[in-house]
């Protein structure tokens, strides 16, 4: 029988071509460049590029099987009391073109952990999916959240809103004082235990996974042909920049690539082609993007309709 290191490396390889494939048709025009890489201290990734679109202006979609030792540091972050790991993972971000379609994140990883005789000693899975809109449709919100929402349910009711909470509470960007986007489900240290086995959280796992697309092709069909203009570019370069700095300060990923000898290209592929920083900037009180800061502090997707009420 497979193992679950084993079952989850295949299922991220198959969820990586299913996502590429759809969004190659929802962009129409340009293709996946893949690029396939291997890591000094073990394992590799395949990593899939798309740029200068239609829709998309570049995104990513990535896995990685990586093995070896862990650097001091990343035990010491970890937790870890020993060094040798397994880790495999799919990850993606995707930056449209379109300021009124929102970049979305994801990403489903699994990390074992051996003694120095090879035995598993400790087993985790994390990811997680998230929206980041540029302007604000409440439509689109109630969509991505239900979606994810109904996919936790199958397991257990209370899944949604502890991930939810949690995904809030992750992508915070601590010294702007405000979120990143309106969020998703975010969850860690999924580990098995007397209640909930490691094939349980498995299922959970890639079930989460397979509705990544119902979650955002939809949103991506209704915004990509809204009309805009050089001053809607502005702003979302502005929020392009909030973006870069949590990926580049907080993110978890990323911190964990560049300290265990990552592929800086594939790890850095989360950033977009252009962001822009400008002096205290604060959008016009009542402006369509005064509503995006509002929709931040936004909460609950699911049973409330308008921005307004906040």
């Amino acid at each position: 029988m497979q193992s679950i290191k084993e079952k989850f490396t295949e299922y991220i390889h198959n969820l990586q071509q299913r996502i590429c494939t759809a969004l190659e048709a929802e962009d129409g025009c340009s293709k996946f460049v893949e690029d396939q890489w291997e890591r000094p201290g073990g394992g590799g990734g395949i990593t899939r590029i798309i740029s200068d679109g239609n829709v998309f202006e570049k995104g990513g979609v990535n896995t990685s099987v990586v093995h070896g030792e862990l650097p001091e540091v990343m035990m010491q972050r970890l937790g870890a009391n020993h060094r040798k790991f397994f880790a495999c993972g799919i990850s993606l971000v995707i930056h449209p073109r379109n300021p009124f379609v929102p970049t979305v994140h994801a990403n489903f990883r699994y990390f074992e952990l051996y003694d120095d005789e090879g035995k598993l000693v400790d087993s985790w899975f994390g990811g997680g999916a998230d929206l980041t809109p540029y302007y604000i449709f409440e439509e689109d919100g109630r969509h991505f959240h239900s979606t994810l929402k109904d996919a936790c349910d199958k397991h257990s009711i209370e899944y949604y809103p502890q991930f939810k909470k949690e995904c809030d509470q992750y992508f915070y960007i601590a010294h702007r004082k405000e979120n990143r986007g309106i969020g998703g489900i975010f969850f860690d240290y999924l580990r098995p235990d007397e209640q909930t086995s490691a094939a349980a959280w498995l299922n959970f796992v890639t079930d989460v996974g397979d509705v990544f697309l119902p979650a955002y092709i939809p949103i991506v069909q209704r915004r990509k042909d809204h009309p805009y203009t050089d001053e809607h570019l502005r702003w979302q370069g502005i929020r392009r920049g909030r973006y870069v700095e949590f990926n580049l300060i907080y993110d978890r990923g990323t911190l964990f690539g560049l300290k265990t000898d990552g592929r800086v290209e594939s790890i850095l592929m989360s950033l977009p082609t252009t962001a822009r920083w400008e002096y205290d900037h604060r959008p016009a009180p009542g402006s369509a993007e005064a509503k995006l800061i509002k929709a931040l502090l936004h909460r609950d997707w699911i049973n409330t309709y308008e921005i307004s009420d906040y």
